[in-house]
């Protein structure tokens, strides 16, 4: 049902067109909402009407009339006045509810159709069935855009996202719990990744700038089908994971650009374990200094130049190199080769997958 605010905010806009006062009951005959103080008619006298087979009734000043909500009684509307037209005025009130009833219902099973669909909880045939009654189109380009705000306190962000997109244009905005939100985005048939990334990067830009909101978000591959649409779903839901464990300076990250990383998220834990204590033997990865491995990753970005890695360092040259010679003596590996340093970057990255995997099971 809808709140007795909305309620009251729809009568008032028509009390103030037409001067006619308007009153709306439950079937039990208390007050739900009014245009002025005091019920107007007497709760016993609502509940008979409710009960009787008649659509409305006349009693003095007051007309009374029947919201239905499908083939039941969800409101009695009471209009008084002494003009004419006030039971035509009560006749528009009762389709102006009824109309919102409608909405809100729509709205809800909107979100527990997309909330059901993107945890697989339906079957194939109930998607195509609920879809056409719900008005949604089946066969269009869509994309799942995750969205992970860094606290629960964070009530604003889905109003934010609902304000930016609507379903009037196919998108649907939904949560799915209280720090994670979904936007199911329609695309146009000749839009491709690029437009992706240019909606993902406004959202990401529009909660983190505008609304002062910390946020990653994540994307999963565009498909053509809604029944995929739980595809997506996992797939950004992977994306979001991966990028907070090996991209982290990224606040928005594509399952289709995961590379190495999503394929390290799939290994077993025991498998990376016994490659970790392989390639590492008796040092402790977590022990190497944070200065070699800012030196080493600076490295890495530029292709294993040391001139251009020192100068954007600000270090000499032989500083450089005392630094990738001294990690080449505790862990064997010596970076300035290609081999030595590729192991070295998917080691160091199977740790920042351990460690990910130890922050969520304790």
């Amino acid at each position: 049902m809808i709140s007795g605010q909305i309620i009251k905010n729809s009568i008032m806009e028509l009390k103030a067109i037409s001067k006619v006062e308007l009153f709306v009951f439950d079937t039990e005959g208390a007050l739900i909402s009014g245009t002025r103080e005091g019920e107007a008619i007497a709760k016993d006298i609502v509940r008979n009407f409710a009960l009787s087979p008649a659509d409305s009734q006349v009693i003095g000043a007051s007309h009374l009339l029947k919201v239905m909500d499908d083939d039941e009684v969800a409101y009695v509307l009471n209009a008084v006045g002494m003009a004419d037209d006030v039971y035509m005025i009560g006749r528009i009130a009762v389709s102006q509810i009824q109309n919102l009833m409608v909405a809100y219902k729509e709205k809800f099973d909107r979100n527990s159709f997309f909330q059901n669909l993107i945890l697989d909880n339906l079957l194939l045939v109930d998607v195509y069935n609920r879809a056409k009654k719900l008005h949604i189109e089946v066969t269009v380009p869509r994309v799942v855009i995750l969205v992970e705000t860094s606290s629960e306190k964070d009530n604003g962000a889905i109003e934010l996202l609902r304000g930016m997109y609507s379903h009037h244009a196919g998108d649907y905005v939904t949560a799915v719990d209280e720090r994670n939100i979904i936007l199911i985005k329609s695309l146009g048939v000749n839009d491709g990744y690029d437009c992706v990334e240019q909606i993902a990067s406004t959202v990401a830009d529009m909660m983190n700038m505008e609304a002062l909101l910390s946020v990653r978000v994540a994307y999963g591959t565009i498909i053509q089908e809604l029944r995929d649409v739980s595809k997506s779903y996992k797939e950004a839901t992977m994306a979001l994971d991966v990028g907070k464990i090996f991209y982290v300076e990224k606040n928005v990250n594509a399952y289709n650009t995961l590379g190495i990383g999503r394929l390290i998220y799939q290994l077993p834990a025991n498998l990376c374990r016994i490659f970790i204590d392989e390639i590492f033997r008796n040092v402790n990865p977590h022990d190497i200094d944070e200065e070699i491995l800012t030196t080493v990753n600076k490295f890495f970005e530029n292709s294993l130049n040391v001139s251009e890695t020192s100068r954007q360092l600000f270090v000499h040259r032989n500083t450089l190199v005392y630094r990738i010679e001294k990690l080449e003596k505790s862990t064997g590996l010596d970076v300035r080769t290609f081999d030595d340093a590729l192991t070295f970057k998917i080691a160091m990255m199977v740790v920042s997958y351990m460690k990910y995997l130890e922050s969520v099971t304790f």
